[in-house]
């Protein structure tokens, strides 16, 4: 692969010199840049967790339309809108949109999330929603709060996201709701505690704060 695209003149488009002044390793490092975007554009990457494996990016309308700001992608990682931008253009993404909605009404009848209901619940939640798990979406696997046995639907408003290890706390006693807002609660088994319900914030700092349009007290 390098001896094609890091060769001299290869994937180093619009440079006007008519030789190549780059060293090999700076040759190397946009070969491998050229092959990843090539991977990526293809669409031939499989699936993970249910999804294809491409980059899923999260932004606001008001972000995305100031041309300003950062987007999140399911990783974790922070990229510039700039950057989403150009990125938009070359390849095959999911980008998730907010204008302070709430979301999308998608309902199915089948135990495993379909993978819009999956996208969305990566742009609502940002990760394992149990208190204190870190986990960014892309290791994250999709719970039913009211398990499925008992209501054999899958609905958005009933489905969370939670990494592995925290998906089988449901064996240990832990159970899951869905507060008035939407938020979903962890409860653990009466003997770690007295049913006191407990809401992850680390995906979504923001919502600590209170907004100036919110009511006084």
């Amino acid at each position: 692969m390098l001896a094609k695209l890091a060769a001299p003149g290869m994937a180093n488009p619009a440079d006007e010199t008519k030789a190549d002044i780059r060293s090999t390793g700076q040759r190397n490092h946009d070969a491998l840049a050229a092959a990843i975007r090539t991977l990526f554009a293809s669409g031939e990457l499989g699936q993970h967790r249910g999804l294809p494996v491409t980059v899923i990016v999260t932004t606001t309308l008001k972000d995305l339309e100031a041309g300003t700001g950062k987007a999140r992608t399911s990783g974790g990682s922070l990229i510039p809108m700039s950057d989403l931008i150009r990125m938009a253009a070359q390849a095959h993404h999911y980008l998730a949109i907010f204008d302070d909605a709430k979301p999308l009404a998608l309902y199915h009848a089948k135990r495993f999330a379909n993978p819009a209901q999956r996208l969305m619940l990566h742009a609502l939640e940002g990760g394992c929603t149990r208190p204190g798990c870190d986990q960014p979406p892309y290791h994250t696997e999709v719970h039913h709060v009211t398990g499925w046995t008992t209501t054999g639907r899958t609905d958005i408003t009933d489905l969370t996201l939670a990494c592995g290890p925290d998906n089988r706390l449901a064996e240990k006693g832990w159970t899951t709701r869905k507060n008035t807002r939407g938020a979903t609660e962890w409860l653990p088994p009466a003997h770690l505690d007295h049913g006191q319900p407990r809401v992850n914030t680390f995906h979504h700092p923001e919502k600590l704060f209170v907004s100036e349009d919110d009511d006084e007290p």
